[in-house]
């Protein structure tokens, strides 16, 4: 597995490129190698695959994260369509405490993002009928299932979507704001 690392300006957050070859019946490409990852200096356990479909463009889910000790890494990637792919650092000590980083995640770059645990994950979709897989590191747990309010002022996300027009689930529109978030991860 060829893959490009690319590092946000959150270093721990990276996309990730896999190769891709097509010729005229099509493509091939190896989306998930623990080894090759692993000489890239990417060494995670996967433990599930989860698979989401978002039917209209300016859906948001997020932001999300779960608890020690069942913190979440996370790998997604999409399969039909695009989205706006935010993390947001929530490590109590970190330099980059409360920022985020983000970027758009589709089918047609056959990018990839790492989101690691002691962040907050979020994403708007910016294409109809778009699909994400992700791998996750741990399984979920209803009692440490948190999240963050995805339009915090204080995060300051430049969302594609205005809070009028996103699509939400009650949960994402209720999620606690930052500065009320118990110190639930800390850095290093």
């Amino acid at each position: 597995m060829a893959v490009e690392v690319t590092h946000l300006d959150i270093a721990e957050v990276k996309i990730l490129r896999p190769a891709k070859f097509g010729d005229d019946r099509g493509f091939f490409s190896e989306t998930y190698n623990k080894a090759a990852l692993a000489e890239v200096g990417i060494t995670l356990e996967f433990i599930q695959d989860n698979h989401s479909f978002s039917a209209k463009a300016g859906t948001v889910r997020g932001l999300h994260f779960q608890t020690p000790p069942f913190a979440q890494d996370k790998l997604i990637r999409v399969v039909r369509g695009a989205l706006f792919d935010v993390a947001v650092d929530l490590r109590v000590g970190s330099p980059t405490y409360g920022r985020s980083v983000s970027a758009v995640i589709s089918a047609a770059a056959w990018n990839q993002i790492l989101i690691p645990a002691g962040f907050a994950h979020g994403l708007c979709t910016i294409e109809p009928d778009t699909e994400v897989l992700y791998k996750v590191s741990a399984p979920y747990s209803p009692d440490h299932d948190k999240g963050l309010l995805w339009s915090d002022p204080a995060l300051g996300i430049e969302w594609p979507v205005s809070p009028a027009a996103a699509i939400l689930s009650d949960k994402d529109a209720r999620q606690p704001l930052l500065a009320d978030l118990p110190a639930y991860f800390t850095y290093p």
